[in-house]
């Protein structure tokens, strides 16, 4: 008989905020600090129930709202500190900011193909990778299971970093709200374990 595996060590949890109305009204929503929804916070208290049993260390946050309100609900279940680091910010769209996503596609070509290319009078998807990726190797430097809650942006930066590609990816990917995304460290270099877990919520 062969025993078990050993488990596969988590250090690193990244959890995408809950909903909001400008999540739900389909809008850009960058550094607009709206408060979760009746359904945003059904969604954080489903993530912290699936995080409580792991027992995490402390729960990082982004200083917007919405992921305080979520990173509060995990630190509750949890039992873990609650630290506010500003690099978790979602990227700034600046004056794109709250417009409808349907009306993007005609202003977007240069953002789209170029991941250096800045949101007019904001950030480009490079300058979120170069932000967020030295608080992830902290981290998963602590060897220990952490909690960062944050944005979309900043969880793509962060699969883009463990897979070793281009931050241009980010095109390629949906993440859902209240999403869990898992990372880990082998040889000091990070790895992807999952990427956008939603189980928690379909109940």
């Amino acid at each position: 008989m062969f025993g078990a595996a050993p488990p596969i060590p988590l250090m690193l949890v990244l959890v995408r905020h809950g909903e909001t109305l400008d999540n739900r009204a389909g809008r850009l929503l960058g550094r607009s600090d709206p408060p979760l929804t009746s359904l945003g916070r059904v969604q954080a208290r489903a993530v912290a129930a699936v995080l409580e049993p792991e027992r995490p260390v402390a729960v990082y946050t982004s200083p917007l709202g919405r992921a305080v309100q979520t990173a509060t609900m995990i630190g509750a279940a949890c039992g873990a500190e609650v630290v506010v680091d500003p690099r978790l910010i979602e990227i700034d769209y600046g004056a794109w900011e709250n417009r409808p996503l349907q009306e993007v596609p005609r202003d977007a070509a240069a953002v789209a193909s170029d991941p250096s290319a800045t949101f007019p009078e904001g950030e480009s998807l490079v300058d979120v990778g170069q932000r967020v990726v030295p608080l992830f190797e902290e981290l998963l430097g602590r060897d220990e299971l952490v909690v960062a809650v944050t944005h979309v942006t900043p969880v793509k930066a962060a699969v883009a970093w463990a897979l070793g590609v281009g931050d241009e990816i980010a095109w390629r990917m949906h993440l859902s709200l209240a999403s869990i995304t898992r990372l880990g460290q082998r040889r000091g270099r990070p790895y992807l374990l999952s990427f956008n877990e939603t189980s928690h919520l379909r109940a």
